[in-house]
């Protein structure tokens, strides 16, 4: 047997073990290829993410009050097309649109139309800058009027000289 390849012993007769320093980062003993680059990449990502998601969040929030704006709107010229009241027709789109949202009502001689607006603000601090404008519009035919001089469905015509 060799000098080097004679097992190394203590004072006591113990063999001694030479052991290395091992990265604390590190579970299989080895120091892996990263460096502990991974823990600073998802320092970094993480709030790009959190960001991420909250930004989508208020699309789904706004896409909804759209939505909302559109039935308002079809809500309030039904009810004007009826011949409902101008103040009850606005009453009508009121309770269908988001808070905050202005309603105009608006008459021609044949039709109605009714505007929903709201100005819709950002998350947190950034609603100053990323407010966006949220707008629909319906227009229904009048039913209260006349539109043209055909007779009425029973044949009728109102007035003297008519059928009776």
């Amino acid at each position: 047997m060799w000098a080097s390849e004679r097992p190394l012993r203590g004072p006591r007769g113990l063999r001694a073990r030479v052991r290395t320093p091992v990265p604390r980062s590190s579970r299989n003993g080895r120091e892996g290829p990263d460096g502990g680059y991974a823990t600073a990449e998802t320092a970094v990502a993480l709030p790009a993410m959190v960001l991420l998601c909250s930004m989508l969040l208020w699309g789904l929030l706004a896409a909804a009050a759209q939505i909302r704006c559109v039935d308002a709107a079809r809500v309030g010229a039904r009810a004007a097309a009826r011949g409902d009241g101008d103040a009850a027709a606005v009453a009508a789109a009121r309770a269908a649109a988001p808070e905050g949202a202005e309603i105009r009502l608006e008459r021609a001689a044949r039709t109605v139309r009714v505007d929903v607006v709201l100005p819709f603000g950002g998350p947190g601090r950034l609603g100053g800058l990323l407010t966006v404008r949220l707008s629909s519009a319906a227009v229904a035919e009048r039913e209260d009027v006349r539109i043209d001089d055909s007779p009425p469905p029973d044949g009728r015509l109102p007035g003297p000289g008519g059928p009776p």
